[in-house]
Parts: structure tokens; C-alpha cells; sequence
């Protein structure tokens, strides 16, 4: 995989521009990957209501909870849906719209020097294992491109916003993910 620092693109993705996202902070680096999870409607996977969420333009009359959601404003970088295709959304150098309130580390605002990484699924199931090898796959990338940012600096939203958000949840797989990062190319 290749990243474009420049434009702050994964040239393996589609790209899908959210306005949900504005300039990092300046001088502050970004050396930290928080990993979520996302299904709209809950539980389902496989349609575009994800990138509507992220676009502003998912109709609230088509499910009961988007009413619930309608006025959220949030983003994230990529979605790594269930059959390991990417989605970007926001440019990496960019910050993303993704941890809301959030802490690591004794450092607040998470968004500002992390990138905020979906996967399509939920915390009562697991995820599929491409899922988990492009993850890999983007993790190494990322690594690569930004200098700051090493594998040991991946949490799930549980890490960074606990009592408030428990994704990637139970049955994401840290242990594959971790294995997948100590071997060969890193």
C-alpha cells in the first residue's frame, strides 16, 4: 500500500470527501491510530449508510435510529468495509472528525494527532479476517508515511473515550492484528 503524503491519499482507496473534518493543530504531529467500529443500520452491513453518515446526507426517515443520529456532524479517515475494500474519507494530514471527546495518554483531544481507522461490524460479533489484514496492511503504510507513528500506537475508541465507547469491542481480534504488525516488513 501507498500513501501520498502530499495529498494525504491511500492510493488503494476510494476516495469519498467528507466534510467533516478541518486543519490539524499546527506542529502537532500525528502518532496515533484509533480503531472503531460501525454499522448503520446497526447490525447491518453492506449498504452506503456509512459514507451517507459521513457525507451529511443520510435520510433520517429510512431507519428509526438515523433519526437518532440525524444531526451528528462526525468522519473518520478510511473504512475497511466487511469484504476489505478502503474507503477515505478525510486526507491523513487532515483531522478527521472520529474520537469526540477523548484522552491517551494524559493528551486530550485525540483527533488532533490521531488517524481515526472504521471497520464495518459490530461489538457482538467478529470481524472478518481480510478486515483485519488490510487494517495490517494500512497500518504499515501509515507507519511508513508518518515517521511519529509506530505500531505499538494503535487503540480501539474503548482506549481512548472509555465509560463512553466500547468499539472495536470484545470479538475484534488484538492478538491477529498484533502478529499481522510484528512480522516481516516492519
Amino acid at each position: 500500500m501507498r500513501i501520498d503524503t502530499a495529498s494525504g491519499c491511500l492510493h488503494e482507496a476510494r476516495q469519498v470527501e467528507s466534510p467533516n473534518c478541518d486543519s490539524r493543530p499546527e506542529d502537532c504531529g500525528i502518532d496515533l491510530v484509533v480503531i472503531h467500529g460501525i454499522s448503520l443500520p446497526p447490525g447491518e452491513f453492506g449498504s452506503d449508510d456509512i459514507e451517507r453518515l459521513f457525507m451529511n446526507t443520510l435520510d433520517p426517515d429510512a431507519h428509526p435510529f438515523f433519526m437518532e443520529i440525524k444531526d451528528l456532524r462526525v468522519s473518520s479517515h478510511l473504512l475497511i468495509r466487511r469484504d476489505g475494500e478502503l474507503v477515505q474519507f478525510v486526507p491523513f494530514h487532515e483531522r478527521a472528525w472520529h474520537a469526540g471527546e477523548s484522552c491517551f495518554e494524559g493528551r486530550e483531544r485525540c483527533n488532533d494527532f490521531s488517524i481515526g481507522i472504521e471497520l464495518e461490524g459490530t461489538d457482538e460479533q467478529p470481524y472478518e479476517t481480510v478486515q483485519v489484514e488490510r487494517l495490517a496492511e494500512v497500518i504499515r503504510a501509515l507507519c511508513e508515511a508518518y515517521p511519529g507513528l509506530t505500531p505499538d500506537r494503535v487503540v480501539g475508541h474503548s482506549d481512548v473515550s472509555p465509560g463512553r465507547k466500547t468499539d472495536p469491542g470484545p470479538y475484534f481480534d488484538w492478538g491477529g492484528l498484533r502478529a499481522l504488525l510484528a512480522g516481516p516488513g516492519l
